[in-house]
Order: C-alpha cells, then structure tokens, then sequence
C-alpha cells in the first residue's frame, strides 16, 4: 500500500477526517473558498479589460486575450513541476506561498511599462498561482472525512467561481473608472487580503504522508495516474470543457462591446454575476454526487451547459445573459464533480493525489490557453455564431468524455475507510 493511502495515523484520538459541523472543517471551508476565490480573481483578472487593452496596446481580439492565455498556460505548466514537489514537501506551505507571490507580482503587473512586460508579469504570476492549485484538492481529500468530500469540493470550486465573479466586476468597474492599471492593482490587494484569510484560518496538514522522493517511485506513481483510463478521460474533460467555458467569456466582452449593445467595460462586467450561480450549482452537484454518484451528475452538468450555449444565439442582451448563466451554472457543476473525482481515483488508485490533481489542472489550464485565444480568431472570422459552433463542438466532444466514464469500471475501496460514493 503507498503512503498516500495512508490517510490515518495511529495516534490516540485521531479522526478520520473533519465532519461538517466540526470547527476545524468550517475553518477549512472558510480559508479554501478564500484560496479559490483568490485563484480565480487574479488568474482571469484582464479577461474584462481586452477590450481597453487591446485598444490600449493597438491589439487585436486574439492578441489581447494572450493576457489571459500567458497566465493559464504559466499555470499549467508550473503544475507538472509543482504536483509531484508537493507529494514530498507537503500542502500548506506551498498554499500560503503561493497566495503571497501570485498576489506581489499582480501589483507589479498594474506597473508593467509595456505589453510585453505584462505578459512575461501574467505568466509568472499563472506560475506562482500554481503552488495553491496543485494541492488544494488533495488537501480537502485527506483533511475531510470521506462522507463530505463532494460537499467540500463543491463548496471550494464555488470559492473560485465566486472569484471569478468578483474578479471580473472589480476589475470591469475599477477599470472603466480609472483605467486598467487601478484595476488589475485592486485584484492584487483583493489576492493579499484573501491570502491573510487562509494563513489565519487554514489548520495545518495532519494527515499528509510524505511520499517517498525516490525516481522510482515517482515514476511508478505516474505510471499509475498516467494509465487509468478514468484519469485520462477526466483531462480530456478538463482540457475541452475549459477551453470552451473561457472562449466563451473571452469572445462576450467583445460582443457586449459592439452593436446593438455598445456596453461599457463596468456595465458588460455585470455578465459575471451569473458565476455566482456556478458557486451555487458546484456545491449541490457536490452534494448530489455524494448521495447518486458523480457518473451520474456529470453528463446532466454537461447538457445544462450546452444548453446555455443555445440560447447565447438570441440576439436579445436577457437571452444572452440568460444563456451565459445557465452554460456558467453547468460548467462550475461539472468541474466541481471531475475536480474531486481525479483526487478521489488517485487515492484509490495508489497514485498521488496531488500530482493526479496537477495533471487535471494542466489539461484544464492549457485548454483555457489554447482555446482561449482561438476565440479571438472565431469572433474576428464570423462573429458570435462562429464562436458557438467553435465552443458547441469542444463542449460535443466533453460530453463524449463524460458518458465515456460512465463505462469505466469503478476502483475497489480500501478496506480501512467507508464508502465513498464519488468514486463509485
């Protein structure tokens, strides 16, 4: 059995994990959705501003939206180095560091002297913001007991869907006040305020199992996730539900900033309060996915989503809202299940959970990267309807992803812990 798998120290009065009532699991809801709130607020912190920047910087669509995808894909690659590390030198520290720096270089980036300087800054800070996203599902999946971790996955996806709504409005109405320098420097004091929250509110790690640093056993761990055709199709979901989840809200500021609409940047940020419903449909699908299974919640998630993205066709700005926040409310859904469902599988699987949760993550970022950009080519090419048939065709191929893990086999439990559902 490796070290990952066990989760429970023999020390007197030790639990199984932190039950939902408990004052520890409350300061680990509380300092997670600050983490993921966080995330999201700095890491899509310029996707309101492309407009302003691309006419600030004489851009176009798609080079505008590099500030998104230099980020995203400083993200992802930082966690293929990142996951394995955390495996050996723990979660809670790499958190807090992680916070702290994504949040220094955010302020250094309403100081960049140039567009270069700020995509080479948005890069670095993908980079740092990937110390926090590595290790925050394995946290949760050693930390909460096994009865409530789909409830505190959904509750910490809903933590970074907040911040990506908060995000986006500070910085849409910061900015079309006082420009995109104000703007992305309020996103960095929004990071180092939530960074303070969890550093007071995070409880340590106690039941982390330092893997062994060996090459061979890194090398067997990602054999193991590597091989599980589970795994492999909960990233392909990743690498296309997020590329088509962001190519849509990258190709929105432009629509809402064109006719018949003609929005200003605060107005058109006003779109993201639907991400307040995905905070709301991540933590019931969380809670769903613990009574009847994520195999189950997954697929519907999924067509909610599609859905939505039918509707974005009217030409009415409430049925383009309308739309955004039902294909918004799916995704997070979605997410929040695959998210918990990868560490859960590592677990189970013998692999760690951590690099496991590193390697979605990696396909969830670069997807936003190179899908991200491509919808600055599709608005620029034929409008809206050509970024629905782009976006319509990756959420397609997801879906296939999805009713594909419904045929895969199920992992045997460990004996020591009860049923968990999410992985059934």
């Amino acid at each position: 059995m490796s070290s990952e798998r066990q989760t429970e120290p023999s020390r007197p009065g030790h639990r199984p994990g932190h039950r939902p009532g408990d004052p520890a699991y409350r300061r680990i809801s509380a300092a997670l959705f600050a983490a993921g709130l966080a995330t999201f607020a700095q890491l899509y912190s310029t996707q309101p501003l492309l407009p302003e920047l691309a006419q600030r910087f004489s851009l176009s669509a798609a080079q505008s939206a590099l500030s998104v995808s230099a980020a995203t894909l400083g993200l992802g690659l930082a966690l293929l180095v990142v996951g394995p590390v955390t495996e050996v030198l723990g979660r809670t520290p790499l958190m807090h560091a992680s916070l702290l720096a994504s949040s220094v270089i955010g302020l250094l980036c309403a100081l960049a002297p140039s567009w270069p300087v700020l995509l080479v800054l948005r890069g670095l800070q993908g980079v740092a913001l990937a110390g926090l996203s590595a290790v925050a599902m394995a946290y949760l999946r050693e930390e909460v007991h096994a009865d409530a971790h789909g409830r505190a996955s959904g509750l910490y996806i809903g933590g970074t869907a907040l911040g990506g709504m908060l995000g986006r409005l500070l910085a849409g109405g910061v900015g079309d006040v006082a420009g995109w320098r104000w703007a992305l420097g309020a996103i960095g004091l929004l990071g180092l305020g939530c960074a303070i929250v969890v550093r007071l509110t995070l409880p340590p790690s106690r039941n982390f199992r330092r893997a062994p640093s060996g090459l061979a056993h890194a090398r067997e761990s990602t054999r193991q996730i590597l091989t599980d055709p589970a795994l492999l199709a909960l990233y392909v979901f990743a690498f296309l539900g997020m590329g088509a989840f962001v190519a849509t809200y990258n190709a929105l500021g432009f629509r809402l900033a064109s006719p018949p609409y003609l929005l200003g940047l605060g107005v058109a940020s006003l779109v993201y309060l639907s991400y307040a419903l995905g905070s709301v449909s991540s933590t019931y699908a969380g809670r769903l996915a613990d009574r009847i299974g994520r195999r189950a919640v997954m697929p519907m998630a999924v067509l909610v989503g599609s859905a939505g993205l039918v509707v974005t066709l009217a030409a009415p700005l409430p049925l383009v809202v309308a739309g955004i926040a039902l294909m918004t409310a799916g995704w997070f859904a979605a997410h929040g299940v695959a998210s918990g469902w990868v560490s859960a599988r590592a677990h189970l699987g013998g692999g760690g959970t951590g690099q496991a949760s590193s390697y979605y993550l990696f396909a969830y970022y670069l997807g936003s990267s190179v899908f991200g950009g491509l919808s600055g080519l599709a608005w620029t090419a034929g409008g809206w309807g050509e970024v629905v048939l782009v976006v319509g065709a990756l959420m397609g191929v997801s879906l296939v992803a999805a009713f594909a893990l419904r045929r895969i086999p199920s992992l045997s439990e460990a004996p020591h812990e009860g049923r968990d559902p999410i992985a059934q």
